[in-house]
């Protein structure tokens, strides 16, 4: 059996193309489920964040475009469409692939630690729906070990880096002293609340929450001392109040739009 690595991220693709072939938690059992059901696909796991599509297959005969054309049908793109944003991996550099990414070497941020627990997820979504076997599983238990003893022998996560943090101390680089402004954060997901924290400990003057689902919103808002939490049915009456706004979201299109802004700022 050998092993595949196939799919695109930031640096092999603009935004809106990975917005576009992400698979939503929703649907990731049963892209797993088809994907498997492709002859030659013994085993599959499927990466999906808002930086990166991978998918990670044990296969026998499977010719690389057959899994390419799978990736455009699935997301019902026109032949070769994406091809051009595509990177493949076989046997070796798969794994040399997977051991970067999980060491945060792959990253926008280099040695953000999100994407650990990002691909362990992936793993025990897989493993759940009895897509892996011993070659993924092998890998990825090679992948977490190889992640933990760089963390652990290296400064690569010596420094708090994220996109989270990078954001809130973009914020401070223009602000200065946050303690008399006030953040609006769109989206209530990890990164999210990775964004609140780093503003409570850099002493956020007041914190808008603002979600889809407005009890997710709340929720989060409740751990935070001067934070409130909202649905988006309320944002843009709030928008004007914002200093700093702060967008994280699953959504495939903008959650706030040109108009909304310029009536914020009037």
């Amino acid at each position: 059996m050998s092993l595949l690595a196939l799919g695109l991220n930031h640096k092999t693709a603009p935004i809106e193309v990975r917005e576009r072939v992400a698979f939503p938690d929703d649907l990731i059992n049963t892209s797993l489920q088809d994907l498997r059901t492709l002859s030659g696909v013994k085993e599959a796991a499927i990466v999906s964040t808002c930086n990166r599509t991978e998918i990670y297959c044990g296969i026998e005969s499977l010719p690389t475009k057959k899994l390419i054309d799978w990736f455009h049908t699935w997301h019902g793109a026109k032949n070769n469409e994406y091809t051009p944003y595509l990177f493949t991996h076989l046997n070796r550099d798969a794994v040399k692939h997977l051991l970067r990414v999980s060491c945060g070497l792959d990253s926008l941020i280099l040695g953000e630690p999100q994407i650990l627990g990002q691909i362990k997820s992936a793993f025990r979504v897989a493993h759940q729906n009895g897509t892996v076997g011993k070659e993924l599983d092998k890998l990825f238990s090679y992948a977490f070990s190889v992640a933990k003893e760089v963390r652990t022998d290296t400064r690569i996560g010596s420094s708090p880096v994220s996109v989270a943090f990078a954001a809130v101390t973009l914020a401070k680089q223009i602000f200065g002293d946050l303690t008399h402004k006030t953040a609006l954060m769109i989206g209530a997901g990890e990164t999210s609340e990775l964004v609140v924290r780093h503003l409570h400990t850099n002493h956020i003057g007041s914190i808008i929450i603002a979600n889809r689902r407005a009890e997710r919103a709340i929720e989060l808002a409740n751990q935070y001392e001067g934070a409130v939490g909202i649905g988006l049915s309320g944002l843009t009456s709030i928008l004007h109040q914002a200093d700093i706004v702060i967008s994280s979201t699953a959504s495939p299109l903008p959650i706030l739009g040109k108009g909304a802004v310029e009536q914020a700022l009037k």
